[in-house]
């Protein structure tokens, strides 16, 4: 049987090469993902860096922990408590302590000339002077800077970390890596032509020793009004001497820079004097303390609330020492899912281009079985020939894919899907999972084709006519009405339990490709009805080119089931994830703009900080302004005493809420939110009204709230609301501004852009929020899916290319016989294209059903979820991917019957196969 294969092999190798190059592809695909999946396994393994230096630190603690039945659950805190004075009273007695505290600090150069005058405004102006180069202390409610905790509200910036944007600041131009610009209206004015406030992190002098930072020139600060900033390369370019402003959560002022310090990477700060910095930051974030940490701990005692950190442990002081792994969760994802996009449309494409090879070799089987073959003997040889194919293909496919892997990395870290220090590892078992794969692939793509080639009868050698009989066994059938109840009956399943299930990346992926194999295996049988209706048209017109296109279509149905079996796959696949992502963010869009009634909306811009409380002061002060001030924060509860599961939350002022939003409120009401009530959606397991449920707030505190109201589940962005007292510490970061009935909106606006521009605030319209956080934001979610697109077109045309040059191959006789009828080659021609773009044609339709079925599947789930949204049909990824199939598939039906058209026609119809 292997000599056999081998010979069979060699005489139809064009019947194997689409297969190998196809294989090989897959195969190359997959081990080159896989070499990149490997790699999100593990984050860089990094050291302490803000306090490296320091023996003993101790913070409040940074994850709840609640002891279960079955153990014990932690979760991150989103707004961890302050170091009190006690706990620092009680530690000063072991050694020398070091208080550090974390506040945003942006710098911008400071205006010369007449601009220089209007640099102090807002809060400077309650500032009082102690020196000529220095900013007094604030005094009254300005003094109260908001705080924010060591590590989550620290600003990401440096080298390794790309600053977040969002809400209406996602427009902002940058200023250099890491860095985010905040400058509308006069405050453009106040800055050097180009240059921007660079986002910056504040701390006290004494504190730099715990990294350690050193000085590169000048000296430590002395002054209110001196600091001391690091420097980085591609950073601003500060000196020695150079005159700044400064923007802190107390205010604007301006200060000079008395010292510089080489930057570490993982922050760009400013160092203030140990006083001012209390000033500005009164809760004190980390303790450096100078003492062992086995008497730290015991003078702590095991209730205190606070982590005592040494060694390794330190870096959980860091800024966001959770980002490594954080920036792997999407990359894995991604890979994770364009490894099994690769998978099935491998298999998919190898198992039709088997099964047509052997409908093909009908009478060469006939033949062989004539001979005296066992249909145990022709099965083995199809499936020696299978796996002959999957070794050599596989091996192939293993070596592009360990070449292609640096190439995939570079590009991923390139388009910014990937964080720049993102590499590959040393792992090589997927390179074997690959190889091991792509046999088993071919094995198996082949085993439903050698129980039909087995089946072969030895009067199949005699038959002479080319239209293809019995497409459909019992065993086809069955498999195709399981696997389509299956791709219907889950999403309907799904749809009266939990909606919300069909809108997770998970599901909308995973869920078309049942669709896409009951179509397949359904193909032979509607080939027939799709493709007269698509040559209805052209076989009414004159000339018997439609005609000829209309029977032999339907003639030869396994020619045009395996045309029509990769374009299925693509355009299902390119319709179905394109559309329902946009869907999707039409309707969060749609869900914004029903919610939102505010005529102005100000964010924060910078994921973590919080908004100037002197911005917030004069907001509220505006006249004819109703003023919603919110925060976010989150809520943790325990279900079902096992999973300890956390909500992002809103604390807001219910008084003012109702006035700028319209909540799709279920049951309940809004107004009844109070400071020992809470709002939740219909996610949560309790959702009756006035029922109680233990929460455990942002900064640890555990409360009993009572239900108030409940809000629709939605696209999953309606949270849960508390008031600001249940906020966890959290400062503000959201203003919705209404204008008030008979005031002046101009008037409103300008008093709200001037604020903004005293204190760097962005302010924006409702229309320009919209505009900001709709639909076609998220680039990267874009670009993933292009790239997963782009992987599944590239082994659609290979399929495509190695279908249409085997079916061409194998209709020299055909052609011959329509040239002696009188046919011209450039007639020919046209049949054979006309021919290859009708079966591109039927695939299309049956992939635009199966993307039509999932993308109402989504339109359904989003009703159900209270969501009334459009569904956006991506016609242009569409048109794109249909007509780059129908071009290759030409192309790929030309160039065979050119060069078969060069011989002469008696010969080629006196041939034998």
């Amino acid at each position: 049987m292997l000599m056999l294969a081998l010979s069979g092999m060699r005489t139809r190798w064009i019947t194997f090469v689409g297969s190998f190059v196809a294989l090989a592809l897959g195969v190359g695909l997959i081990a080159a993902t896989g070499l990149a999946l490997a790699a999100t396994f593990d984050a860089p393994e990094r050291g302490p860096e803000r306090f490296a230096a320091a023996p003993v630190v101790v913070r409040a603690a940074d994850h709840l922990r609640v002891d279960t039945p079955t153990g014990t659950r932690t979760k991150p805190l989103d707004h961890p408590g302050p170091v009190g004075p006690r706990t620092v009273d009680r530690l000063a007695a072991l050694g020398r302590t070091v208080e550090d505290r974390t506040f945003p600090a942006d710098v911008t150069a400071a205006p010369t000339g007449p601009d220089a005058k209007a640099a102090r405004s807002g809060a400077d102006a309650k500032q009082r002077r102690t020196g000529p180069d220095v900013t007094a202390a604030l005094t009254g409610p300005d003094a109260k800077a908001a705080r924010i905790g060591a590590d989550a509200k620290q600003p990401r910036t440096g080298p390794d970390v790309t600053a977040a944007r969002s809400g209406a600041d996602a427009k902002q131009p940058r200023t250099g890596p890491g860095t985010t610009a905040a400058r509308t209206g006069a405050d453009a004015g106040k800055s050097r032509p180009g240059q921007d406030a660079e986002a910056r992190v504040g701390h006290p002098w004494p504190v730099a020793a715990a990294a350690p930072y050193r000085l590169t020139s000048g000296r430590a600060p002395a002054a209110p009004g001196e600091v001391v900033v690091t420097i980085r390369p591609g950073g601003a370019p500060l000196r020695t001497g150079d005159r700044v402003l400064v923007r802190t959560p107390a205010g604007n002022g301006p200060r000079i820079v008395v010292g510089t310090v080489a930057g570490r990477g993982f922050e760009d700060a400013v160092f203030f004097t140990d006083d001012e910095a209390a000033r500005i930051s009164p809760d004190i974030d980390a303790l450096v303390v100078h003492a062992d940490a086995t008497a730290v701990r015991r003078a702590l005692g095991p209730d205190s609330g606070m982590d005592v950190l040494t060694g390794h442990d330190r870096r959980r002081a860091d800024p966001d020492p959770d980002r490594d792994a954080r920036a792997l969760v999407s990359v894995n994802a991604l890979l994770g899912t364009a490894a099994g996009i690769t998978l099935f449309v491998s298999a998919a494409v190898v198992a039709s281009t088997f099964s047509f090879a052997v409908a093909q070799r009908r009478r060469e089987f006939g033949l062989l079985r004539t001979a005296g073959a066992t249909p145990g003997q022709i099965r083995r040889t199809v499936c020696a020939e299978a796996v002959l194919v999957g070794v050599l293909a596989s091996a192939a496919g293993v070596w592009l894919g360990a070449g292609g892997a640096p190439l995939l990395v570079g590009r991923m870290t390139g388009a910014g899907l990937a964080p720049p220090w993102f590499a590959l590892g040393d792992a090589s078992w997927p390179l074997h999972t690959a190889f091991w794969t792509g046999v088993f692939v071919a094995t198996a793509g082949a085993l439903v084709s050698c129980h039909r080639a087995g089946r072969t009868a030895p009067t199949e050698a005699l038959r002479e006519a080319a239209v293809d009989s019995r497409v459909m066994p019992a065993s086809r059938w069955a498999a195709a009405v399981l696997v389509l109840l299956a791709g219907l009956g889950l999403p309907a399943l799904a749809l009266a339990v939990d909606p919300g299930d069909l809108l997770g990346r998970k599901s909308y992926i995973t869920r078309p490709m049942l669709l896409v194999v009951g179509f397949a295996l359904l193909a032979p049988v509607l080939v027939r009805p799709v493709g007269r209706l698509l040559t209805w048209l052209p076989a009414r017109l004159p000339g018997a080119t439609g005609v000829l296109v209309r029977e032999n279509t339907a003639a030869g149905v396994r020619r045009t089931a395996a045309v029509a079996a990769p374009v299925l796959i693509t355009v299902a696949l390119a319709a179905t994830l394109t559309g329902t992502v946009a869907t999707l963010e039409e309707a969060r869009a749609a869900e914004s703009r029903t919610a939102t009634t505010a005529d102005f909306v100000v964010t924060s811009g910078q994921e973590g900080r919080p908004m100037a409380p002197a911005f917030v002061e004069r907001a509220r002060a505006v006249a004819g302004a109703v003023v919603s001030v919110s925060r976010s924060t989150a809520v943790t509860v325990l279900e079902e005493d096992t999973a300890l599961v956390t909500s992002e939350a809103r604390a807001v002022d219910p008084a003012r809420l109702a006035a700028v939003s319209e909540l799709p409120v279920t049951a309940g009401r809004l107004s009844d939110l109070d400071d020992g009530a809470i709002v939740v959606n219909e996610e949560w397991l309790t959702t009756r009204v006035g029922d109680r449920v233990t929460v455990w707030l942002g900064d640890g505190r555990k409360a009993s709230l009572r239900i108030a109201a409940v809000l629709a589940t939605g696209t999953g962005d309606n949270g849960v609301y508390v008031t600001r007292r249940n906020a966890g510490g959290a400062g503000v970061d959201r203003i919705d501004v209404k204008v008030a009935e008979g005031a002046d909106r101009r008037a409103v606006a300008a008093a709200l852009q001037s604020a903004g521009a005293a204190t760097g605030t962005r302010v924006t319209t409702r229309a320009e929020w919209l505009a900001a956080t709709g639909p076609g934001t998220n680039d990267q979610t874009r670009t993933g899916l292009r790239m997963i697109l782009g992987i599944a077109l590239l082994c659609t045309a290979t399929a495509l290319a190695n279908t249409l040059v085997m079916a061409t191959s194998d209709r020299v006789r055909d052609l011959a016989v329509l040239r002696l009828a009188g046919a011209t080659a450039p007639q020919v021609l046209r049949l054979v294209v006309a021919e290859a773009v009708v079966a591109v044609g039927v695939g299309a339709v049956l992939g635009g059903v199966v993307a039509a079925v999932n993308l109402l599947v989504v339109w359904g789930a989003l009703v159900l979820l209270g969501v009334m949204s459009a569904v956006v049909v991506p016609w242009g990824t569409l048109g794109l991917v249909v007509a780059a199939a129908a071009l290759l598939a030409a192309v790929s039906a030309v160039l065979p019957a050119s060069l078969a058209l060069r011989t002469r026609p008696v010969e080629l119809a006196g041939a034998r196969e």
